[in-house]
């Protein structure tokens, strides 16, 4: 009796859910209703933000995607440290898969009682573009004789979670490593707690916030560190866990992370680099206008640079120092000491010759007429002189060891939306980050082959170039 009532709920529910959509994907009651019956089928709760498509599994092959995710998950190592932006697929289809996001503001102070004459000072809400464009996707096909082995499509799944996995490590890796600013130049391999503590030394100078800082190495750079450690003392839990897990963990408030890959920055090739021009500064605006009316964003993330090049080129991700111009503290704007480090995003002319490149962060001096935007976001002590020196800082290839602050890298997530009916199964499943994996499969009848594919498609961006950089090793 209790089978037939089990059975009656089962073809109730699946009757309403069929009724109401058709075999759209499940939503709000009816996904709760379709959750009920899930569990009276294979015995289980579904996962959070897991999804059946318009055709149904089987219990098996829902166990295999959600073990096989399950390991997906795991392996993102350096993705789990990243903020979250999060945006519904209508809105970022509107929006051509790009959302701008405010920026925090850099406030002034004055001093005195009367402050009537800095009401009318105006503060520009800079804000900086994401775009849905990294999509990876891993295609298959399997033939009617071996789907006779029921695990061949757990091993292919497994397979392609762990190959996603790696692609999404390596996007992260590379974007931190191409587009932080920071530049920490070590002149010896990995040693340990003075490597880290640099990078908390830079981020102080600069005024970035103390809380969540995150590094991560390399594997020889990481276990070089560990090394260190594990040979002081063996007394103590720090020194025996790097000694049997090569493990180091915080070190000077920076949690440090071991990557398998870690982009690799070849030396730099430019000989005998200068400014080529005066005056050659940045006035950031929150919005320009066309000559036709039309208001639209500014990245102020970016500007571009005229430079001569005597020999040799320039290429994407150099990192170099420009003669003169030293940092400051991003809120007292006080002088560092220690001269502005930038890098090279893009080259625009000159196919890395003389000609403009675009650097990060753009030089902001306020030392001609400030703008208030100037002034707020100041990050140099000058604009570079015509036939300023570019000193180069990555001199010798090596592995680009990225870390940044709090929110300043970012992902957002986004997912495919197959079109109904359309004689393709579907399951999605969400990361605990937020990111969904899609999981399609659709059988042929000529050969009786089935195609399966592994999605996952997302957003990257770096918010903050000035909240983030990269050391190297064994720089001359």
């Amino acid at each position: 009796m209790k089978r037939n009532k089990h059975s009656a709920v089962v073809r109730a529910v699946l009757t309403l859910a069929t009724a109401s959509i058709g075999g759209a994907y499940l939503m709000g009651a009816t996904a709760r209703a379709a959750a009920a019956v899930f569990r009276l089928i294979v015995g289980d709760e579904p996962r959070v933000g897991f999804t059946l498509g318009a055709n149904a599994f089987s219990k098996e092959e829902v166990v295999a995607f959600e073990t096989v995710h399950q390991g997906f998950e795991d392996m993102l190592v350096i993705s789990e440290r990243l903020n979250m932006f999060r945006v519904e697929g209508v809105v970022a289809e509107r929006a051509n898969n790009t959302i701008w996001r405010p920026q925090p503001y850099i406030a002034r102070s004055f001093t005195g009682l009367d402050q009537s004459a800095n009401f009318a000072r105006s503060y520009a809400q800079l804000s900086t573009p994401i775009s849905i464009g990294y999509s990876h996707s891993v295609p298959l096909t399997l033939t009617a004789l071996e789907l006779r082995d029921a695990l061949q499509e757990q091993r292919l799944g497994k397979a392609a979670m762990q190959r996603l996995a790696s692609d999404v490590n390596i996007d992260v890796s590379n974007l931190a490593a191409l587009t932080g600013s920071i530049f920490i130049k070590r002149s010896a391999a990995a040693t340990g707690f003075d490597d880290v503590a640099a990078i908390d030394t830079a981020m102080n100078r600069l005024g970035i916030d103390t809380g969540d800082r995150k590094a991560f190495f390399s594997s020889g750079d990481y276990n070089n560190m560990a090394s260190n450690l594990a040979g002081r003392v063996l007394d103590n839990s720090k020194s025996l866990s790097a000694y049997e897990r090569a493990f180091v963990g915080n070190v000077a408030s920076i949690d440090t992370y071991k990557l398998d890959y870690a982009y690799r920055l070849t030396a730099a090739a430019g000989v005998t680099v200068t400014v080529n021009g005066a005056n050659q500064r940045y006035v950031p605006k929150a919005t320009s206008t066309a000559t036709t009316g039309e208001t639209s964003n500014v990245d102020n993330r970016y500007q571009t640079l005229a430079i001569s090049v005597a020999s040799g080129t320039v290429k994407v991700g150099d990192a170099f120092q420009l003669a003169g111009v030293n940092e400051v503290h991003h809120i007292t704007k006080a002088d560092t000491g220690s001269p502005k480090t930038f890098r090279v995003a893009a080259i625009v002319t000159g196919g890395g010759g003389t000609g403009t490149i675009q650097i990060t962060p753009p030089i902001i001096a306020a030392d001609s007429s400030p703008t208030d935007p100037e002034l707020q976001y100041k990050n140099v002590t000058a604009t570079p002189a015509n036939g300023a020196a570019v000193t180069f800082l990555n001199t010798v290839a090596g592995f680009a060891n990225p870390f940044w602050a709090g929110p300043a890298i970012c992902m957002m997530p986004g997912k495919y939306q197959p079109a109904l009916n359309s004689g393709l199964d579907v399951m999605t499943a969400t990361t605990k980050q937020g990111i969904p994996v899609v999981m399609a499969r659709q059988g042929a009848i000529g050969d009786l082959s089935t195609k399966y594919r592994w999605d996952v498609y997302y957003g990257l961006s770096n918010d903050q170039p000035e909240m983030s950089g990269i050391e190297m090793f064994s720089q001359t």
